[in-house]
């Protein structure tokens, strides 16, 4: 069992939902926490991080989430051995800034050394209404490498 700390970048809420939701099944055989508003002592205390966040404007992170991400800028605290993973929103209909937000959190854990044990997942709003259908079967493989 492990002790997962989901951290949220929501705007509509959409992000959230999709959130309670991976915070649901992850508790039928782990310890979760949710944050929507979060600090890097957070991240820090975290044993196994995932980021779940949607995309903003032209590729940015929403504005619950970006304190953290710039706490973690200017820090740049290694976080070695850290297990992490990446669930992104957004919309290919905005060209190059489609997941724009989870691109940046990826790239982040990536230079601060975090094991990222599956790649970043992208989900597409005009391929799914709703993001559960892509994100379950992610999940389950994400869950195998914890």
């Amino acid at each position: 069992m492990a002790s997962i700390s989901i951290f949220v970048g929501s705007v509509y809420g959409n992000a959230q939902n999709l959130a309670e939701q991976v915070q649901t099944v992850l508790s039928a055989s782990h310890q979760v926490s949710l944050f929507e508003s979060a600090s890097i002592d957070d991240l820090k205390a975290a044993e196994v991080a995932l980021f779940i966040t949607s995309t903003t404007g032209s590729g940015d992170l929403p504005d619950n989430i970006e304190p953290l991400v710039m706490q973690l800028r200017s820090q740049s605290p290694m976080l070695t051995g850290k297990k992490a993973g990446v669930i992104s929103l957004g919309d290919s209909s905005y060209g190059d800034t489609y997941c724009g937000a989870g691109k940046q959190v990826d790239a982040l854990l990536q230079e601060l050394n975090a094991e990222q044990t599956l790649p970043r997942l992208d989900v597409d709003a005009c391929e799914y209404f709703e993001p559960w259908e892509v994100v379950e079967a992610w999940l389950t493989e994400w869950q195998k490498t914890l």
